[in-house]
């Protein structure tokens, strides 16, 4: 159990980095991010009674993280400028896996970070993101077929 708030502290600085770019993984922008990875942190101060496993505590942040951008997604999305409909309209090619990666829709995009970039398995996602196992597994195929469509004619 996290008994300090130094232990607090240092929980947080181990898990912010995956805490930052899953909820990034979700938004538009590092700024949105930032804000999503500042709630998620304010809450899980607030609710740190209910980490029963400290385990589990990286997979608990990254939720957290994950939930609070998606709520800053659903409260921005409402609001859709032209450009970005001409973006989505006819996307550009990606120049680099990276921006290949943040060109994917967001629920994809989101369990490609986790997988590749975080580390975590599929059923830890599943439990990250309160979906199916399958769910988790086809997002990653869909993914990758994606990505491979938006790399393979940078190498012809």
């Amino acid at each position: 159990m996290i008994d300090t708030r130094d232990e607090f502290v240092e929980l947080i600085r181990a898990n912010a980095r995956a805490m930052f770019r899953a909820a990034r993984s979700v938004l538009d922008s590092d700024a949105q991010a930032e804000d999503a990875v500042g709630e998620a942190i304010l809450t899980a101060w607030q609710k740190l009674d209910s980490l029963r496993d400290p385990n589990a505590a990286r997979t608990w942040l990254v939720r957290l993280a994950v939930n609070k951008a998606i709520d800053e997604r659903r409260r921005t999305s409402r609001l859709t400028s032209t450009e970005e409909l001409l973006e989505l309209a006819a996307p550009e090619r990606a120049a680099s896996p990276w921006e290949a990666v943040c060109a994917l829709p967001p629920d994809r995009r989101t369990a490609v970070v986790l997988y590749y970039y975080e580390g975590m398995k599929v059923r830890e996602i599943a439990r990250v993101l309160n979906i199916s196992v399958g769910t988790v597994k086809s997002r990653l195929a869909r993914a990758r077929r994606e990505l491979w469509e938006m790399l393979k004619e940078d190498e012809l």
